[in-house]
């Protein structure tokens, strides 16, 4: 008989709570989980497809290892085997700098993804760790860390009590919203306006959010960062700044004033190609609002300068006096944060601790860009990246210039990946090392519960018990960290143990900690949960600020509500002045470089991404119930710009940048504006020696190709993925 199971969905931000049906271990059906008590019912395509992509066949079921030059079936102790005879004896040969570490966006979706790589960097030593954070939210981490002292203090905005919302560059309807979790973001724009609130959307293309929109304003790609700075001149110049409560937390508001000086929105329009009336309108509305939020996602991110668009959207919730308080934008407060402790001078946050060993790149959040990971592999000399660990990532097709990336992988020393495809970066691996699929793993959001628009806790444990051959991800995980350390065969329930035993020696002399002056193995000895992990996540309960534990979300298996984000300032703050530092040094010294962008000859014709509600990155191609349709590869290019060019609709033509050129098929749509073409992210499946039958099947072009990777924003170390000049001619 059929039975059903509940499940946090992972393949989006939106965490939405699933029903699974389940026959026998196959997942046969998915609804939205109505008495979640975060999502409601609220289910996209994506989640309703969880079968099809539990089930993949296509999806590894067992390791596989290099024997002469081919990846062959293994088993786990065989996998294991080759790691500990490759990657200590060449860590000891060459260095900790010799290995690089590669984390692709999947790992924020799994447990074991949260818990364990930090301890791999620590056993491995090494400085070389590139994720996808700059290929896509770099930027704000980067902004948030100068503002606030913490580059995971992040604000989103209050979007079910704000009563006017400006969002740039994101398509939340389509892509369910990033650095906010939202489930049911359409609902909750939808109910903005039904309460009388007001949307404006600012986007070059005409997307299915900006449909929902009171205003859309489709500005030339790459200057909402000017946009921003004119707004925010404009509250400065008509003195329409009113930070209120704010302003005893905040320092270098007079100073900002003249550091913005020059972007008036009469200096601004022209790159903008906005009227200064537009411009000046926005910002009178977004001042006279009850309560405002500014919200800005990869559009704005992902573009030359991206970290300063990202400190402006804030700037512009303290200057309308909105951020941190209900109807702007708040800070989270996650069942596992620390529990909070007062406000006051921290140790502040800064770039360039260290730099890339051939470009100099600064690292960002103990990151490097990932954009430099190919001349890290190919340049000779001391500290060459010879050993790589890949896991849940495909730089290949998500990283500019995957050609040349590509050709990098094949000359490493060793390799391993954990993942559950042989995919266009896993082919490379020397070993594979594939996670069951999601019904057989357990679930809790420890990094999007650190963002969503409502404090709550929910916990899955598995919906299938773990198929016999396979091994849980997190102890795929264990037994890595152990390997690469020497440890090979040591028990994997050692890792967590060590990790538990360090964090309640910590929390004991913590006086701001729960169990501050306990007794450290007493605590041990209370924790609950069947695995290392729950052991882990009960203690994170425990020690965070709402007396939770594992058995409190086990009890509850719709979730438990915390309530509606709450003002938390100053306590957030970790800046050395223990205020927010509205015009830190970095970005001060970065203006006149955006200054002397309003002088530039805006280019022809650029190249926006786009995103589809079916897909995600790379990751769900091989998915039949997720392919076809509106989800296709193709060149969205505005009806005048193919006049011009002699473009035909569903005729091919040739895009090249200074990374190489495409062909690529073309759909002529006004839903970009002139000047701009339309490409999506995540496509490109026709590289040899992957297993992705349904992918493969309709490849489409990798559009990162058209970039060489010398496109970067400075100050986070992020590759301009849009916004970037194109050739566009036709093909016969």
């Amino acid at each position: 008989m059929p039975r059903t199971a509940l499940r946090i969905c992972p393949l989006c931000e939106a965490t939405c709570g699933l029903t699974l049906t389940i026959e026998g271990t196959a997942v046969t059906g998915a609804r939205g989980d109505r008495d979640d008590v975060f999502s409601r019912g609220f289910i996209c395509p994506k989640g309703a497809a969880f079968g099809q992509i539990d089930a993949d066949p296509d999806r590894l079921r067992t390791p596989l290892v290099r024997r002469d030059g081919r990846l062959r079936e293994a088993t786990w102790e065989e996998a294991y085997d080759a790691i500990a005879a490759a990657v200590p004896g060449l860590v000891r040969e060459h260095g900790p700098q010799s290995v690089g570490v590669v984390l692709g966006n999947p790992n924020v979706h799994t447990m074991a993804g949260a818990l364990y790589p930090p301890l791999l960097l620590k056993a491995l030593g090494t400085r070389n760790l590139f994720t996808a954070s700059t290929l896509d939210q770099m930027p704000k981490h980067v902004s948030s860390g100068f503002l606030f002292g913490d580059p995971l203090a992040i604000p989103v905005p209050d979007l079910d009590r704000t009563d006017f919302l400006l969002l740039l560059g994101a398509n939340p309807v389509e892509s369910n919203g990033s650095l906010c979790t939202a489930p049911d973001f359409p609902g909750r724009l939808k109910a903005l306006r039904a309460r009388g609130g007001t949307l404006v959307v600012v986007d070059p293309r005409r997307t299915r959010t900006a449909a929902l929109a009171d205003r859309h304003l489709a500005p030339r790609p790459g200057s909402d960062v000017l946009l921003l700075a004119a707004l925010a001149h404009t509250l400065l110049a008509e003195r329409l700044a009113a930070p209120g409560g704010l302003e005893e937390h905040v320092e270098g508001l007079g100073e900002l004033g003249a550091a913005l000086g020059s972007f008036t929105p009469e200096a601004v329009a022209p790159a903008c190609d906005l009227t200064a009336d537009e411009i000046r309108s926005l910002a009178r509305e977004l001042a006279a609002a009850p309560t405002a939020a500014v919200y800005g996602r990869i559009g704005s991110c992902t573009v030359e300068h991206g970290t300063l668009a990202s400190w402006l959207v804030d700037v512009l919730n303290i200057l309308t006096g909105n951020l941190d308080r209900p109807g702007g934008a708040l800070f989270p407060l996650s069942a596992t944060d620390r529990t909070p402790r007062p406000g006051g001078p921290g140790k502040g946050f800064a770039v360039g601790r260290w730099h890339s060993r051939v470009s100099g790149h600064p690292e960002a959040k103990s990151e490097l860009p990932i954009a430099a990971l190919a001349e890290e592999i190919e340049t000779p000399g001391e500290g060459r990246i010879r050993t790589l660990i890949a896991i849940a990532a495909n730089p290949v097709l998500s990283a500019p210039d995957g050609d040349r990336l590509d050709r990098a992988l094949a000359g490493l020393d060793f390799m391993v990946s954990v993942d559950p495809y042989l995919n266009e970066t896993s082919r490379h691996a020397h070993v594979v090392l594939p996670p069951p699929p999601p019904a057989q793993s357990a679930h809790f959001d420890f990094a999007f519960n650190a963002f969503a628009v409502r404090n709550q806790a929910r916990y899955s444990p598995p919906a299938i018990p773990l198929e016999e051959g396979r091994m849980d991800e997190c102890e795929i995980h264990a037994r890595l960290i152990l390997t690469v350390s020497g440890l090979h065969g040591a028990l994997p329930e050692a890792v967590d143990e060590r990790v538990i035993d360090d964090t309640l020696a910590r929390a004991v002399t913590d006086e701001h900690s729960p169990l501050h002056g306990a007794d450290p193995a007493a605590q041990a000895l209370r924790l609950t949960g069947r695995t290392g992990p729950e052991r882990r996540l009960d203690l994170m309960l425990r020690l965070g600020p709402y007396e939770l534990g594992l058995e409190d979300l086990l009890k509850a298996p719709h979730g438990i509500d915390l309530g509606p984000l709450r003002p938390r300032l100053p306590d957030v703050l970790r800046t050395r002045s223990g205020r927010i530092e509205l015009l830190p040094d970095p970005i001060a010294a970065e203006l006149p470089a955006l200054r002397a962008t309003l002088a530039d000859r805006p280019a022809a014709l650029v190249l926006v991404g786009r995103r589809h509600l079916r897909s995600n990155n790379s990751w769900l191609h091989n998915v039949p119930a997720l392919t076809g349709g509106s989800n296709r590869c193709t060149l969205h290019v505005h009806p005048q710009d193919a006049a011009r060019l002699g473009l035909t609709d569903g005729g091919l033509a040739r895009i090249a940048a200074e990374g190489g050129s495409l062909e690529v098929p073309v759909e002529i749509t006004d839903a970009v504006r002139t000047g701009v073409v339309s490409l999506p992210h995540g496509w490109g499946h026709d590289r040899a020696g992957a297993r992705l039958g349904v992918a493969s099947a309709a490849p489409g072009a990798n559009v990162n190709q058209l970039l060489d990777g010398t496109r970067i924003d400075r100050l986070s170390g992020t590759a301009v993925l849009n916004a970037f000049p194109v050739d566009l001619t036709p093909l016969p």
